[in-house]
């Protein structure tokens, strides 16, 4: 097996775990381009990897992939452009912060037979395939409803820079909390099923100086008559994030914070807890790995475009329901 050589286009926190982890996995070959010269410069001397100062000259050299880690608005024409030089492409979630060129991104990767991955990443947590194959195992019954919630007070997500420069603060950068915090809305869509409307009521309720939504409560329709409600917020100043799916002969709950996953039992009428927990790396660093197989042909993406467009599409219904006071159905 050849060694694979990656460029990682954005080395803020999340580009920066990509590259730990990669390095980790015997990923030597790993170039880094950020148009923050002091942070690539950081990432150099921190971890060893070469470093690029334009990315016009990062992408012609011999790669194998390309890791976009940078804010959603850059997401699309960033990944094309990797895509278009033949790169096999992972693209941080959301996949974008619109619609527009989402599908031509997809498109391309499908005529040039390249990967393009979307990173939702809770979808490689241990204790969320647990929950996964508790469903799909007939353990708690027919699901008929779930609930997921997640908090954490945004200065707290990334301290070694000022949250109102973060993408997540600044509309024109594709921020709020509904599009950075979209995992909730793919993992349910992936315990619930696909998504037929929203409801939403989302807006800033704190003294946060942002200009996006900083908490929003999401109620989704899934096929079948299942129904799911998500509450996303960056104001909560403890961090909390878990989930419940509840079932005609039970339920399952998912605690990030302890780690736990535990399965109510409608005949014993007891909880039983049946996961404990793992490093939060974990996720990523199975994440990658599932990325380097696809890029070696060994498995195709778990979330591929057409999955992260679907999610988006559900984001943004939940964005326009919130603007519009309205239901929103979701296209097939």
């Amino acid at each position: 097996m050849k060694a694979l050589k990656f460029l990682v286009i954005g080395c803020g926190s999340i580009g920066e775990r990509h590259i730990k982890n990669l390095l980790a996995l015997g990923v030597k070959n790993i170039i880094a381009y950020d148009p923050n010269r002091e942070r690539m410069e950081l990432i150099r001397t921190k971890y060893g990897v070469k470093i690029e100062g334009g990315l016009d000259s990062a992408l012609e050299k011999e790669l194998d992939a390309a890791l976009v880690c940078t804010p959603p608005v850059t997401h699309v024409p960033l990944a094309k452009r990797a895509l278009d030089v033949g790169l096999n492409v992972f693209v941080e979630k959301p996949i974008s912060h619109t619609m527009n060129g989402v599908d031509e991104l997809i498109e391309t990767a499908r005529k040039r037979r390249l990967v393009l991955a979307v990173g939702y990443n809770f979808k490689f947590h241990p204790g969320m395939r647990r929950v996964k194959k508790i469903l799909e195992k007939g353990y708690i019954g027919r699901v008929m409803w779930g609930r997921a919630i997640v908090g954490q007070y945004l200065p707290d997500w990334r301290p070694w820079q000022d949250y109102r420069n973060s993408y997540t603060a600044r509309r024109e950068m594709g921020g709020g909390i509904i599009l950075d915090g979209s995992h909730e809305i793919d993992y349910m869509r992936w315990f619930m099923g696909e998504v037929e409307s929203v409801v939403c009521f989302a807006g800033r309720l704190s003294s946060l100086e942002v200009d996006v939504e900083d908490s929003a409560d999401v109620l989704m329709k899934h096929a079948g008559g299942r129904m799911s409600n998500v509450h996303m917020d960056f104001i909560r100043r403890d961090y909390f994030r878990a989930c419940e799916i509840v079932g005609e002969e039970g339920t399952v709950r998912w605690s990030f914070p302890s780690g736990t996953v535990e399965v109510f039992s409608a005949k014993t009428k007891k909880w039983r807890t049946v996961y404990n927990g793992c490093d939060p790396n974990t996720m990523y660093v199975e994440e990658m790995k599932h990325f380097i197989r696809c890029v070696e042909g060994r498995e195709t993406p778990l979330v591929d475009g057409a999955e992260g467009r679907r999610t988006l599409e559900v984001a943004l219904a939940a964005k326009e329901s919130a603007a519009s006071g309205r239901t929103v159905k979701v296209s097939e």
